[in-house]
Order: structure tokens, then sequence, then C-alpha cells
């Protein structure tokens, strides 16, 4: 049982991220190159603004303000579960090759095959998680022993080496490619957000309404995946069926991501991190914090970042970066104390 204190906690955590996103929010929606008043705003988004305050509005911010909250929101969660089924702390889809394998997958697709557009949107998610599912199946052959089970380290150094081995690779398929299809790919690895459109909304979002509450139906699974081995098959727990399940999930939700997104890494490494500092290691009051941390910390990268150099700003992956790479060296030298 939840101690009742640590529930109120969660709650007010809960709300007072709600209002850094909103607030976030509607600063993003007024800042940028196009002139978009902040009292113009509230009459623009009830259909009372002029056409170019609406277009500004609704074909050019507001889409990429949902992108990146829905994929932040996706990161963190993809990161929270990886972290729960490798016992790792340093684990997430950006440093241990599962965004490298969606990136991989997509440069294949775009450079050599014929696109329909219509279908593009569509099919990304697709494609991104064949190849991140593909590269997480790999990491974990080559990170679990027969007889120890999954080694934590062993994974995230697999995971690394994965990442650096399929970065040459889409070096390889950059060098052979056409100028404007190398514009996209480098684009895509810098973790500029792309998908900045309404049909990249409709082509991630049904994967978060499916994936979301099904994570939280298994957050007391990830609980018990979360002690050691012998004490999880000891409570009934099938430790490889729970694994790969959940680890698909993880890949999945990376994927859908990263397909619209780009390679944004440390998202899921640190909104989990935050989350358990603030309300303990605990599933089911975790998750919901990391997610909204999450969302909001990419939102967050991703205001400052389009606004901060112009024309084109700085992508959002590196602002992420920025912050995150630091905090990993942190974590990574806190482990080994």
């Amino acid at each position: 049982m939840i101690h009742p204190a640590l529930i109120k906690k969660q709650r007010i955590i809960l709300f007072i991220l709600l209002i850094l996103i909103l607030a976030t929010i509607v600063v993003g929606m007024g800042i940028g190159d196009a002139s978009l008043s902040y009292n113009r705003l509230l009459p623009t988004l009830f259909g009372k603004g002029t056409f170019s305050e609406e277009f500004v509005l609704f074909s050019i911010r507001l889409p990429r303000i949902i992108i990146t909250l829905l994929a932040g929101i996706a990161l963190a969660l993809s990161g929270a579960i990886l972290q729960g089924i490798t016992r790792n702390d340093l684990a997430d889809p950006g440093i241990i090759g599962i965004n490298a394998g969606a990136g991989v997958a997509i440069a294949i697709f775009f450079l050599f095959f014929p696109i329909e557009v219509g279908s593009f949107v569509y099919m990304l998610p697709l494609l991104a998680f064949g190849g991140a599912f593909l590269t997480s199946i790999l990491i974990y052959i080559f990170s679990y022993q027969k007889n120890s089970g999954l080694q934590p380290v062993r994974l995230v150094l697999v995971g690394i080496g994965f990442s650096m081995a399929l970065s040459g690779v889409m070096i390889l398929l950059i060098s052979s490619a056409e100028r404007e299809k190398v514009d996209f790919i480098a684009k895509w690895l810098a973790g500029n957000v792309w998908g900045d459109d309404w049909p990249f909304i409709w082509a991630l979002l049904p994967w978060l309404l499916i994936l979301i509450p099904f994570t939280l139906y298994k957050a007391n699974r990830l609980n018990l995946l979360g002690l050691s081995e012998p004490v999880a098959i000891g409570v009934g727990v099938s430790l490889e069926k729970e694994r790969i399940v959940l680890l698909l999930t993880a890949v999945a939700l990376a994927a859908s991501a990263v397909s619209v997104t780009g390679g944004i890494s440390f998202i899921g490494l640190m909104a989990p991190h935050i989350a358990k500092a603030l309300v303990g290691p605990r599933n089911q009051l975790f998750l919901p914090v990391s997610i909204l941390i999450g969302g909001w910390l990419l939102l967050f990268s991703d205001t400052i970042g389009r606004n901060l150099i112009e024309p084109s700003g700085i992508p959002a992956g590196i602002m992420v970066a920025l912050i995150g790479a630091p905090y990993f060296m942190y974590l990574l030298l806190k482990k080994q104390n």
C-alpha cells in the first residue's frame, strides 16, 4: 500500500508540472519569427484571428508544440521502462542504440525506396519500430549470459557499441545519397524536429494512447523486475516473458517518437531519475511524474532552441544534449562511487 502522504506529494508535483507545461505552451505560441502577440492568442484559438494569425498558430506553432510534448512523453516512458527491466540507471533509448537503429531504418527507406507523401508519414513509426526492434534484440542477445541472466552494465556497453556502429552505417549511407536527402538525414541526426505538421501528430498519438495505459497497468511488474532475479522468480514473475513484452513497449515508444523528432537522447535518462528523486522508486508513483517531466523537457528545449539563434534556431536534440551529457557523466561517476 502506498502511503497517503506520498500520493498527495505526487499529485502536487503533477499539478506543478501541468502548470509548467501550460506556461511553456503559451510562451511557445507567442514567440517566433512571425508576429503573433499574446493578447491575440485567445481570439485566434477560438477562430477570431486574421488569416495570417491562424496560419502561424495552427499550421506552424501548435503542431510543433504538440509533437515535442508527445515525443518527450514517449521518450521518458521508454527510458523508465528500460531502466526498470535492465536494473540499470544509465539505460536510455538514445544512449544504448535503439534510436540509432530506428534512424538507420528510416534512412534506408528514405534513400532507396520510392516515397508517397501521404503514406510516408504513417509508415515512419512502423519503419522506425522495425529498425529499433532488430537493434534491441541484438543488444539483448549480446548482453545476456546463460548462467547469470541479463547483465545491466554489459547492456549499456553493448548498446553504446551498437550506437557507434550504427552511426558509422548512417555516415556510409549519407556518403552515397543525393544532396537533398542528405540534408534531411543530417537534420534527423541533430534532433531537429522536422515532423511539425498535423499528420505527424495523428501518426504518433495512437501509439501513446495504447502504450501509456499498458505501461501504467504493468507498473507493479516493473517494480518486481527491479528486484533481484531470484526474488522476482520467487513471487511468480515470468522474467523473460515480462522483459520481452516491456522491451517491445519501450522500443515502440522510442521509435514512434524519434521517427518524427529525429535522434534525441537523454530525455529517457533524465526524466525517470528526476521523477524518482521527487516521489521515490515505486513505478505507480514516478511513471506519471516522469511522463510529464519528459514532455516538458523536450517542449522547453525546443521552445528555447528554435528562438535562440535566427533564423533556423538550434535543434532540440542539441539543446537536450547540452543538459543531458553532463547529467549522464554525473550519474556515471555516482554509479562508480
